[in-house]
């Protein structure tokens, strides 16, 4: 059965529905087709982002070109097994579970399956995400060259070393950012501050600052000294801060991450799978 151009996304989460809306604002011009069993999921993706709605996974399998499998980790297993249940799959499968390895997905669905892992962010929805992107070796440079493509639509693309992707994930969640403006604002409140002019003033002091950063190309260390001037308010601050345990709270906060993401790996039953050939 010949295959057309458009992707497939299996599960109708809060990623995918980030991803169809980037790609709907970068006019990303395949056809996107989502499969989910919740209905309401679907509709609500179509309402969105005019979505295709796949009613049968065996049928809309046969036909698209990339699978990217968007459920949450201990969902992967079932959705690997309706994959090899199938007798036909996409070429290049990629998953964004969170935690599990290219070995594992390898060894659930075997060749001609091309795996590939991805891991983008919620921000990807205005356009301005971040996605990692891992392959294993037997995909093709035109393969490669498609994912990148997709990816960029929505946002910068790093390939990275798969041994590097649980890091990756700690490091760069949206969330470092929500919980830093949560606290700073909270603090700024305690000082005296009312609601609004706190999460102004602390919204402020993150997002100008890292913009700045990234448009005037200086280094980030020469930024620091520029900014905190010795004897001036922002030293005494970051001094408390740092005595505190700040650095500490932080590295302790990535490892307790990359943890969570191997303990999430470990206790997925695809590990220990037959391998199952298309």
């Amino acid at each position: 059965m010949r295959r057309n151009r458009s992707i497939l996304f299996v599960g109708g989460g809060r990623i995918t529905s980030a991803l169809c809306s980037g790609l709907r604002l970068g006019k990303y011009r395949r056809e996107i087709v989502v499969y989910d069993p919740n209905p309401d999921k679907l509709r609500a993706l179509r309402a969105e982002s005019r979505v295709t709605i796949a009613d049968d996974f065996h049928e809309a399998l046969s036909r698209v070109e990339i699978l990217i499998v968007a459920v949450r980790p201990g969902s992967v297993p079932g959705v690997l097994q309706e994959i090899a249940d199938c007798g036909t799959s996409p070429g290049l499968c990629v998953s964004l579970a969170a935690g599990i390895p290219l070995a594992a997905l390898r060894r659930f669905v075997a060749k001609p399956v091309r795996w590939v892992r991805a891991m983008p962010s919620p921000v990807s929805r205005v356009g301005r995400g971040l996605t990692a992107i891992s392959f294993e070796p037997g995909v093709s440079m035109r393969e490669r060259a498609r994912i990148h493509e997709l990816f960029k639509t929505v946002g910068q693309v790093i390939e990275l070393p798969e041994r590097n992707f649980d890091a990756f994930t700690a490091t760069y969640s949206s969330s470092h950012g929500y919980h830093a403006l949560a606290t700073l604002a909270s603090a700024a409140q305690r000082a005296g501050l009312d609601q609004r002019t706190a999460l102004t003033a602390a919204a402020h002091a993150l997002a100008d600052g890292i913009h700045y950063w990234r448009e005037s190309g200086l280094k980030l260390d020469d930024l620091l000294q520029e900014a905190v001037t010795p004897g001036g308010i922002a030293a005494a601050t970051m001094e408390a801060m740092d005595k505190s345990g700040y650095r500490k709270a932080v590295q302790k906060g990535i490892q307790a991450g990359i943890s969570q993401a191997r303990r999430n790996a470990a206790s997925q039953k695809i590990s220990k799978a037959v391998p199952r050939s298309i």
